[in-house]
């Protein structure tokens, strides 16, 4: 897994506004439709991109089949997909926008030849990460989810209210 630094990651995520989400699900238990309801509560505008989902309505947006099909620009490409489906990918990104900021490929989905290709043109590229994952951990959130609290125990009692009634 490369390293990236958290200063790198949060630029990042701060200064992204619309987002083109490759695979993502209209079904709601997959990560890739969590992720993208995650981050639409979050502000980012997100595209939905799922070939086998055109035209259905995801988040009040018209999912479409390809990123060429978004009016207007991408801050950032997320990619949802295996690895071997990355550079075509890539490839259409660069194509249809000019003004990319990111690629983000999500965990388990890396590709150094695309990322090599995406980063030669001054995009900055993140492998194997996922953008939820890293705002929740960046902007505190897991904190205000109920994680991170540095109690690591089974018992209850350690979770129960300061009127002694359980958590």
């Amino acid at each position: 897994m490369s390293a990236y630094t958290d200063t790198y990651l949060r630029t990042i995520l701060a200064r992204t506004r619309r987002i083109a989400i490759v695979g993502v699900s209209v079904n709601p238990v997959r990560p890739s439709n969590y992720v993208a309801r995650y981050l639409s509560l979050k502000g980012y505008d997100i595209c939905p991109v799922n070939p086998g989902a055109a035209g259905q309505t995801l988040m009040g947006k018209t999912v479409v089949a390809s990123l060429s099909e978004i009016e207007g620009p991408v801050d950032m490409v997320d990619i949802f997909r295996r690895s071997e489906a990355v550079p075509p990918i890539v490839d259409e990104a660069l194509e249809v926008f000019p003004g990319l900021k990111t690629i983000w490929m999500q965990i388990g989905v890396r590709h150094p030849e695309a990322a090599a290709k995406a980063a030669a043109r001054g995009i900055d590229v993140i492998e194997d990460r996922c953008p939820k994952i890293e705002h929740q951990r960046l902007f505190e959130e897991l904190r205000k989810a109920g994680f991170n609290t540095g109690i690591v125990s089974s018992r209850l009692d350690l979770w129960a209210k300061p009127d002694g009634e359980g958590g």
